[in-house]
């Protein structure tokens, strides 16, 4: 038929078919909580088929109010080497979600705070992280719609308004090298001293589909043009 490769996708209720399947030389690729993928390449030598999603995508929510408050809060689950720090919101996006979006979910999600986003100021790649897979944080400016705090009891230990002060001066901030980077970036954008990267939709003519870019807008005194 002309064939290189072969997609295997298996259901649950299937699920015996996989050592039958591995038996005749098919492979793991990924899995979800309704199927498994597996893959044969025919020809000799290394296969071309795609590899499975290389990177987990997570984000985190910097929103700070007139009075000069940080939205913070402290994990109910975390290691004992950030136990008692007040952090920003925090959290994985969703399958199809957008990085903006997933931003504004996660902070109504633990803080009952709704948010407008504004800029990405800055993202962290890491690698080796959980199953051994690279990790992209994106950290995004919020503007606070709302004040009263909910806190999701079952992620999170408590939530409040913190001082910028504060927040900037805790011990676990002030001794991580990237959590100081972050804040300073994030105070440098407050003075209006950096510009982050804000959202714009595009429609590209090789697939014909929306998609978000992000990148920065200085006017003609070179201010940042964000929302």
């Amino acid at each position: 038929m002309g064939k290189k490769g072969i997609w295997l996708k298996l259901p649950l209720e299937q699920s015996d078919l996989v050592p039958i399947a591995v038996k005749e030389g098919f492979q793991y690729h990924h899995a979800e909580p309704g199927y498994v993928m597996l893959t044969y390449w025919i020809p000799a030598g290394p296969s071309m088929l795609p590899a499975n999603a290389s990177h987990q995508v997570g984000v985190g929510g910097f929103v700070i109010n007139d009075n000069n408050e940080v939205l913070v809060v402290q994990e109910r689950h975390c290691s004992p080497a950030t136990l008692g720090l007040w952090k920003i919101p925090t959290g994985f996006i969703l399958e199809a979600e957008e990085i903006y979006t997933g931003a504004v979910r996660e902070v109504k999600e633990e803080t009952g705070i709704d948010t407008d986003f504004i800029e990405v100021i800055a993202f962290r790649h890491a690698h080796n992280v959980a199953f051994e897979k690279s990790d992209l944080f994106f950290i995004c400016m919020l503007r606070p719609l709302s004040s009263k705090v909910i806190v999701d009891d079952l992620e999170i230990a408590a939530a409040k308004w913190m001082p910028l002060v504060e927040f900037v001066e805790q011990p676990l901030i002030q001794e991580d090298s990237m959590f100081k980077k972050i804040v300073d970036i994030f105070i440098a954008r407050l003075g209006k001293r950096y510009c982050g990267l804000s959202t714009h939709q595009v429609v590209s003519k090789f697939d014909g589909m929306v998609s978000s870019l992000y990148y920065n807008v200085i006017d003609n005194e070179d201010n940042c043009v964000g929302k």
